[in-house]
């Protein structure tokens, strides 16, 4: 995506919101088939939705609870690319929790188990926390600008007359009117682009 003017758009936020919740979800079961694959004769949706299943008086609740905590990893990796922005990882997080209480809702009736509530309390702080993190670091990163395009933009400032920026080897005559140019601009207190004479 292209960072510029924000654009209010109803229909890519809704399919971000759809493709995160997907993701979310696929990951969660990837994750339960790897833990709870060999400890339970039958997945079934009892360990996404019901309220009960996240305990962690018995094995089987530790694995749920693990499950739970790796999918929000895993979505905040997924949240780097559907979200892309730093400021928007804490509510596309908090909107995935919210639909996930609304579906557990639905399937279990209201959930009473504190271990689910801190549960999926620290799961969105974990995605909402890391995803933020990791989305800093990705607008961080410097543009890369393979050596050809380098190679155009030093040529167009040559060509015009302005100085050649350092690691542009254009000009190799040229280099003691370059210093002497940049004394004059360095002694003004502060650079400005200056034409070669």
């Amino acid at each position: 995506m292209f960072y510029g003017t924000a654009v209010w758009d109803p229909w890519l936020i809704v399919g971000q919101i759809v493709c995160l919740q997907c993701s979310f979800y696929l990951s969660l079961g990837v994750f339960m088939i790897l833990f709870l694959g060999l400890r339970v004769p039958r997945l079934s949706l009892v360990y996404f939705f019901d309220y009960a299943t996240l305990t962690t008086s018995t094995l089987t609740g530790w694995c749920v609870i693990a499950s739970f905590l790796c999918a929000s990893l895993a979505g905040a990796v997924c949240m780097i690319f559907l979200v892309e922005r730093a400021r928007k990882c804490l509510d596309f997080s908090a909107t995935l929790y919210i639909i996930h209480l609304f579906f557990c809702i639905l399937y279990g009736g209201w959930p009473s188990s504190m271990a689910w509530w801190v549960v999926n309390g620290t799961g969105l702080a974990v995605m909402a926390l890391l995803a933020e993190y990791l989305c800093i670091k990705r607008e961080q990163r410097e543009i890369p600008m393979d050596r050809f395009h380098s190679t155009l933009i030093c040529t167009r400032n040559w060509l015009r007359g302005f100085e050649v920026i350092a690691g542009c080897d254009l000009d190799e005559e040229g280099k003691e009117d370059k210093q002497d140019t940049n004394v004059e601009a360095e002694g003004s207190g502060r650079k400005k682009r200056t034409r070669l004479n």
